[in-house]
């Protein structure tokens, strides 16, 4: 036990293994790791990392090699799914990961670990296959499908954040499913980097993008101190369009926000349309400066748009976490502010691999409060 209370005795001897797909955030968390043990009595190494090759044959056929000893270790594999950064060349051409194959490559890295570890954990934040959660007619439930192969292979714990439907670790009761939601870290780089705003429910209002994103709305309401907005979809239910019934208007119901700013909190960017479409009836009912705040930045039909929703003033700036793949254009760009998460997720490995609870970091209503109080000062 460290001065501070800390429990130093660990589960098992710590080791990391970040998958191509989380290089560099698995990096920052491990300098992260370092930093936070140096001075206590906790295990100290000179990298946490576990060396690993992702080798990919020229089929497409692909296989993990582990280079070191996991026997006896806490392992937390890092995958990032939605990196389709990563490619590898097959039959002569380049080919992009997508989802699917990242998945592939946790179970191999499970199946490579062989049983030697003492416990394995995948710490995934953006969930695999996290918006087929469940069916809506003769379709795939492949979400549940993946937790349920995660378990049978022997993974302990899941590590995850924002769910699409947290409902989706109903599929595997036993084992351990932690949905953790980042919104202390992105209020805390809003107030940092917005101090001209006024955070006020006389001069802000929290805008919810549709009925699926109100609980969220109202937790960033409520510990803002702010009032809420609601848009919801009207759907044409009569043909689909890219998997999905094509949204024929946003309709809103709330407050009146004639100059007031707006906070429009989600989990994700796909491609935009719908936050495109909210912020220009925002603009018809003059709103003021319009910030976006989401888990995940896919930007799936690209950035032009958002670089046109600036500069013609609609949009003043977007909100997002490095907790999956953002391109260095996206990163430069003046409209966009990327949030940390490194720090956050190696105290969230450093409290379980000494058997302490989390609930004090995931739960952050306190520090929330905390952290208002002071702004407000």
């Amino acid at each position: 036990m460290s001065s501070d209370g800390f429990n130093t005795m660990t589960y098992g001897p710590l080791g990391i293994i970040a998958l191509e797909s989380c290089k560099d955030l698995g990096g920052r968390i491990d300098s992260c790791l370092k930093e936070m043990r140096e001075g206590k009595n906790c295990s100290i190494q000179s990298t946490f990392l576990i060396s690993t090759e992702e080798v990919r044959f020229s089929n497409g056929e692909g296989k993990v090699k582990i280079e070191e000893t996991v026997r006896g270790k806490d392992v937390y594999i890092l995958c990032d799914v939605g990196n389709y950064s990563c490619t590898y060349e097959m039959y002569g051409f380049t080919n992009h990961m997508g989802p699917d194959e990242h998945f592939q490559d946790i179970k191999r890295v499970v199946s490579a670990i062989g049983g030697k570890a003492r416990r394995v954990s995948v710490i995934m934040p953006l969930l695999y296959e996290g918006r087929q959660h469940r069916r809506k007619g003769r379709e795939s439930l492949d979400c549940a499908m993946a937790l349920q192969e995660l378990e049978s292979l022997g993974v302990r714990d899941i590590f995850t954040f924002d769910v699409h439907d947290p409902n989706v670790q109903n599929a595997v009761p036993l084992m351990s499913f932690q949905n953790i939601y980042p919104t202390y870290e992105i209020v805390t780089s809003f107030i940092k980097n917005e101090s001209d705003i006024c955070i006020d429910k006389s001069k802000m209002i929290t805008i919810s993008p549709d009925t699926g994103a109100m609980d969220r709305a109202i937790y960033y309401a409520g510990v803002l101190g702010l009032d809420i907005g609601l848009f919801y979809k009207r759907r044409d239910y009569s043909e689909i369009v890219r998997g999905k019934n094509p949204i024929v208007q946003h309709e809103y119901m709330g407050k009146d926000v004639e100059g007031m700013d707006v906070l429009i909190v989600d989990d994700m960017i796909a491609s935009g349309e719908s936050i495109f479409d909210i912020v220009l009836e925002l603009k018809k009912r003059k709103a003021g400066k319009i910030f976006v705040a989401v888990t995940f930045a896919l930007f799936t039909e690209g950035i032009q748009k958002f670089e046109d929703f600036y500069r013609e003033g609609l949009i003043n700036r977007v909100y997002s976490t490095n907790l999956t793949y953002i391109p260095i254009q996206v990163k430069e760009a003046e409209w966009f502010r990327e949030v940390d998460m490194a720090g956050f997720i190696a105290n969230i490995i450093n409290y379980v691999n000494c058997d302490k609870s989390i609930a004090s970091i995931i739960q952050a209503t306190k520090n929330m409060k905390q952290l208002m109080t002071e702004n407000t000062k």
